[in-house]
């Protein structure tokens, strides 16, 4: 029982398949210290719910007057501390954070970007959005970004990055194949290293 009290607890905000999040809970399943307790969303049908459910992570959607600028972030805030959350970990959450939620959770809210932060950061900076405007711009490189969240999109501390070439014949289906690659092989490692101070 003194273990389990000690856990650190994770909650992942996500919106889209989730293959970052399924990254997430296999990695910590059976972790002696850290434990992914729930998984929200803003969107009902996203394709996390059924990877979610693999798993047995409890899921709960969150609709998007929530999370817009101004709301007190009330009913996720509720949520996080009735569950003893101590890391809330986005994985293609695609929704404004409210400042209530970000100087709560300061430090201990954190995020993947699929660019070397500060490029292509930003608002419309997302998913395949990135991807095409590397190419277009010509870059030989891109990679990941893991971050602190702030008030301020994509420009809280950085954490960690990786990189990966960008080859002449890419696509943005091909170059986000291989940044998933580096997403999947590196947050979790990253996470778990926050995670472990705070359990």
């Amino acid at each position: 029982m003194e273990t389990a009290d000690k856990k650190c607890r994770i909650a992942i905000l996500a919106s889209g398949e989730g293959s970052n999040a399924e990254a997430l809970v296999a990695h910590f399943l059976n972790h002696p210290t850290i434990e992914v307790a729930l998984m929200v969303c803003n969107k009902e049908k996203a394709g996390v719910y059924a990877r979610m459910a693999k798993y047995g992570v409890p899921c709960h959607t969150i609709g998007k007057a929530e999370w817009q600028p101004g709301s007190t972030g009330e009913q996720v805030l509720d949520l996080m501390h009735r569950e003893g959350i101590g890391l809330i970990v986005l994985a293609g959450f695609l929704a404004y954070i409210p400042e209530a939620i970000v100087k709560t959770y300061e430090g201990r809210i954190v995020n993947i970007h699929p660019s070397l932060l500060p490029n292509y950061g930003g608002k419309g900076m997302w998913g395949h959005h990135v991807h095409e405007a590397v190419i277009a711009a010509h870059e030989t490189v891109s990679g990941i970004t893991i971050h602190h969240v702030t008030e301020k999109l994509d420009a809280g501390s950085i954490i960690f990055q990786a990189q990966c070439k960008v080859l002449p014949d890419d696509t943005p289906d091909s170059l986000a194949a291989r940044i998933h690659q580096l997403e999947h092989e590196h947050y979790p490692c990253v996470v778990e290293q926050m995670a472990m101070t705070f359990a």
